[in-house]
């Protein structure tokens, strides 16, 4: 398949766009070529993109991001907080299905195979709240990566960021 190759008008184009203050992404969308050729041919032509409104605009999604982290730590430790109190319960309202349909009985305990699912949500819920604090605290990649793999592991989820 022929290369869609650079031509001298293209070039052209991307001096009288930057000329103008338009964005590499603006550029490649006039052009039709991917943001990554403009910078390219940008590079070539010794010019350069403000990243100013860029690195801005990063900063309040990192911000904003970190207060939706905080938000969801905190629920997840009320729902933390539920099962425990679940646990701890001086009644455990017991359903099962019998032959005369669904039936409900209050216990005095938690019935073992209940206790070892509450106990697992709980342990489930505190670690993803764990790894979710430990992102702002490392401030970096790898526990972002880490994070969101234990909490998608979590959830169940498949992740493409597995194995690093």
């Amino acid at each position: 398949m022929p290369r869609n190759l650079i031509t001298d008008a293209d070039r052209a184009r991307v001096r009288e766009l930057h000329a103008e203050g338009k964005t590499r992404n603006d550029i490649a969308r006039a052009l039709n070529r991917s943001p990554s050729t403009v910078t390219g041919i940008a590079h070539s032509l010794g010019l350069s993109f403000d990243r100013s409104k860029t690195a801005a605009a990063t900063h309040a999604r990192q911000i904003d991001n970190r207060s939706r982290r905080t938000e969801i730590v905190g629920r997840l430790y009320g729902r933390a907080e539920h099962l425990l109190g679940r646990l701890e319960a001086d009644r455990y309202i017991f359903t099962a299905t019998t032959i005369n349909g669904i039936e409900s009985k209050t216990l005095d305990h938690v019935p073992a195979p209940d206790e070892k699912a509450l106990a697992s949500a709980l342990s489930t819920h505190l670690s993803a709240a764990g790894r979710l604090e430990q992102v702002d605290a490392d401030k970096g990649s790898e526990g972002a990566k880490s994070m969101l793999g234990g909490l998608a592991v979590a959830l169940g989820i498949q992740t493409s960021f597995d194995d690093g």
